[in-house]
């Protein structure tokens, strides 16, 4: 093995390919912070901004006549924006799983994506919480959620899981922010070293919080990582396990299920390493970082995602069978409609992209193929968001009384909101990128210790 080449200690494939020193290693990952933005990144931004903008229409247009311009109805009080909440939330899931878990566990192939993932994690739950805000008709009184004293001793309701979700998604965020935030600041003050812009070298000085690398910043970095990381595990599971109580701890057929909260948390892992997957290609071809995001690592997060895929698919298989084993008519009925009923192509759809689209990870050759990976990842993304549909309208539309029943249609303003979420998110993502590093310097050169050639000189 050269010297130069990080193996993964899961197999035998570098992890870092060429020959580069660090300071090489610092250059390739500064480089799109110090050039004039490339074309591919202007068009992407300009499509980003331009979706972004026309979700915000819809949002104004919300505001300024009620939801009422949305779909939803009785019986689906619950439209796309629900949807949309789950979604964002189970994406944001894999940033604290790539940073926090692997870790833990020593993993790393996680060294070259996790700087990535916690941004789409932070990007992802502010798109989450665009939609609740939203729904609650009269956003201005958002602040009723928190228990706030006020005048009319007026209290939130405690046993609701809905009041959970904020406390769970404000915990989670807060902790994502200081956990990335806290990653960055070796970067940062690499990067205030080496800048010769006076206005970045101030930006950076200050965001470094006065880094110098001596033994003793790094002990407490060291530490003070750890606890973060330890406290972000449980939080993957606690969160999504929340939301998932949302659903379970009603009495609608096909919701009250103990299920869920594995069932969710296993989805958004799934979902999230998707979009991970679908940023890192995108990534690594707009900022030529082939030597830092190789194939090794798309290879592992590929197998995370089929693993996650056949944990999927035994779910859906278990929710069927639970259903007709338990002998509760409606509950059998509620999983028949979603398979049969109206809503049915939804249902084969996600079926489609969650369970039989990433089976072809099982061959090496497609695990490494670009626009296999880039097509299943697509595939997923589409899935997981269908799963929340289904899971939702099929529910709501159609549950113990056929005089009761009602579709639901969603409106073009519910698609424009949709897609605008989509549209934020990008443009955030595409922002982070050429403002801050997007592979972890620091951690790079820490699992490249050897690779440097006796007696060069490093960088800070």
């Amino acid at each position: 093995m050269n010297n130069t080449q990080t193996l993964d200690i899961l197999g035998n494939e570098p992890l870092v390919l060429g020959h580069q020193t660090r300071s090489e290693i610092t250059e390739m990952v500064a480089r799109p912070l110090d050039t004039f933005p490339n074309k591919k990144w202007f068009i992407a931004f300009l499509v980003a901004i331009s979706i972004l903008a026309m979700g915000l229409s819809c949002i104004g247009w919300t505001f300024y006549n009620g939801i009422g311009v949305w779909g939803n109805n009785n019986p689906v009080g619950w439209g796309f924006d629900i949807v949309n909440f789950v979604f964002w939330i189970g994406i944001g899931h894999a940033g604290t799983l790539i940073s926090a878990i692997l870790y833990l566990f020593r993993q790393k192939w996680r060294c070259s994506i996790n700087r990535a993932a916690e941004a789409m994690t932070i990007f992802a739950v502010m798109c989450a919480g665009l939609f609740p805000l939203i729904h609650l008709g009269r956003p201005w009184l958002a602040f009723w959620l928190f228990p706030l004293p006020n005048q009319m001793d007026l209290w939130v309701n405690f046993r609701s899981p809905l009041l959970w979700d904020v406390f769970a998604v404000s915990t989670y965020a807060t902790v994502s922010l200081l956990f990335w935030y806290m990653g960055l600041i070796p970067d940062l003050a690499t990067l205030r070293d080496r800048t010769k812009n006076k206005f970045k070298k101030t930006i950076y000085a200050i965001l470094s919080l006065g880094w110098r690398g001596s033994m003793r910043q790094w002990n407490h970095y060291e530490t003070a990582y750890m606890i973060f990381a330890g406290l972000g595990t449980p939080l993957v599971l606690s969160v999504h396990t929340i939301v998932s109580f949302d659903f379970a701890t009603s009495v609608i057929p096909g919701w009250h299920a103990t299920i869920f909260p594995p069932y969710f948390v296993a989805g958004a892992i799934f979902g999230g390493f998707a979009m991970v997957l679908l940023l890192m290609v995108l990534t690594r071809q707009f900022f030529n970082l082939q030597g830092l995001i190789t194939m090794a690592h798309f290879d592992a997060m590929n197998k995370v995602i089929l693993v996650t895929s056949l944990i999927i698919g035994y779910a859906y298989t278990t929710e069927f069978f639970t259903a007709w084993y338990s002998g509760n008519t409606f509950e059998f009925y509620a999983f028949w409609n979603r398979a049969t009923g109206p809503y049915a192509w939804s249902y084969w759809i996600m079926v489609s992209c969650n369970v039989l689209a990433p089976q072809l990870l099982w061959f090496k050759k497609f695990r490494k193929s670009i626009p296999v990976m880039f097509g299943v990842s697509i595939a997923v993304t589409i899935g997981m968001w269908f799963e929340r549909f289904v899971i939702i309208v099929t529910s709501l539309s159609r549950d113990f009384l056929p005089s009761s029943w009602g579709m639901y249609i969603p409106t073009q303003y519910d698609v424009g909101i949709l897609l605008g979420s989509f549209g934020l998110f990008f443009t955030l993502y595409l922002l982070f990128v050429r403002v801050l590093p997007v592979i972890s310097i620091s951690e790079i050169k820490g699992i490249m210790k050897h690779s440097a050639p006796v007696g060069e000189k490093d960088d800070v």
